[in-house]
């Protein structure tokens, strides 16, 4: 397939700057694949869609201020963007994405203001490995929210870059299909007969890397790790149709349903003609053109009723990206 297939126009004025207020209050585009159509409700609506025996199924992961700037010894700036604790084997050594990277070499020594950070050893493509006495410590003493490039940092966004439920510290960016939940959502929610189960994947440059290839088809998926607790298995497993609250959410379930391990790290890239095993409904924001997110809901909702779907959204101005509006995909992919 050739990225190409995943543009889109959107005007600039589109791209959401500052989370709904209150939360709920997005917007919800609900689009019935089996029946081809597109209707538009609010996102507190989002129980009237949900059924007794539904499991809806949140990502528990929380966002560290992962974003550091570093000075070289010359003075250059360099920012990492903390990706991944490489746990204590490692000796408390994390992988980063480093911009520029160009000039950086082994063992050069950084400085986070007057804290050191060295990268010890370059994993290809701006990621290194860094060592310091506590880079945990630094990331709480130093970070910043790490906000996609389209949003303007404040305190108001940084403070919104999160969900009601994040509790598993670990990513270095949102599950923002999330954003939308209020506690009297998910009340609502477990009200209307779903009941909620709870996995985490920790987002890292997996999931936002931009799609460089020709084919999508070339194009590797970073791993993330995720966890699949034994109570969220169950009611999986128990239920009539399993509802994923973002894309994060379901590749964790693709890849449990398709390896059967609890805990691991997910490489899957899902795009058209992917077949699907455990999802049958899906919630998702309005993602960036030519990238893997997009691709998944194609896969999910097929290509023309999805490229229809963004053309109305772009018609009716909708709100897109991270802090923008939502989509509810019914009725999609293809259950084996």
């Amino acid at each position: 397939m050739l990225v190409s297939r995943l543009d889109y126009g959107l005007p600039e004025e589109l791209i959401a700057q500052r989370p709904a207020e209150p939360r709920d209050a997005s917007r919800l585009m609900v689009v019935d694949v089996a029946r081809n159509s597109i209707a538009h409700h609010t996102f507190r609506d989002l129980p009237a869609f949900l059924r007794t025996g539904d499991a809806l199924v949140l990502n528990e992961t929380k966002v560290l201020p992962a974003r550091i700037e570093a000075r070289k010894p010359t003075g250059g700036v360099v920012e990492l963007l903390f990706l991944r604790d490489l746990g204590p084997d490692e000796g408390g050594a994390w992988e980063v994405l480093a911009r520029p990277s160009k000039r950086l070499r082994s063992g050069l020594a950084l400085s986070v203001e007057g804290e050191p950070v060295t990268l010890t050893r370059s994993l290809g493509e701006g990621h290194w490995i860094v060592s310091g006495p506590d880079l945990t410590g630094l990331l709480r003493r130093r970070g910043r929210m790490p906000l996609p490039p389209y949003i303007d940092p404040t305190p108001e966004t940084e403070e919104r870059y999160q969900t009601v439920y994040a509790r598993n510290e670990g990513s270095a960016a949102a599950p923002t299909a999330g954003f939308h939940f209020t506690q009297k959502v998910l009340d609502d929610a477990e009200r209307a007969g779903a009941k909620i189960a709870r996995i985490t994947l920790h987002v890292g440059v997996g999931t936002f890397m931009p799609v460089r290839t020709e084919r999508l088809e070339e194009h590797t998926m970073h791993a993330e790790h995720y966890s699949v607790p034994y109570e969220a298995a169950e009611v999986v497993r128990g239920a009539r149709r399993v509802v994923a609250a973002g894309t994060t959410v379901a590749r964790t379930l693709e890849t449990w349903a398709a390896t059967g391990e609890p805990e691991g790290d997910s490489e899957l890239f899902v795009y058209p003609g992917y077949r699907w095993l455990a999802v049958d409904a899906l919630l998702t924001n309005f993602h960036l053109p030519r990238s893997t997110l997009l691709a998944m809901v194609m896969s999910f909702g097929g290509e023309d009723l999805v490229r229809k779907a963004y053309a109305t959204a772009v018609r009716e101005r909708y709100r897109f990206y991270s802090f923008g509006d939502a989509m509810l995909l019914l009725n999609g992919g293809r259950r084996i």
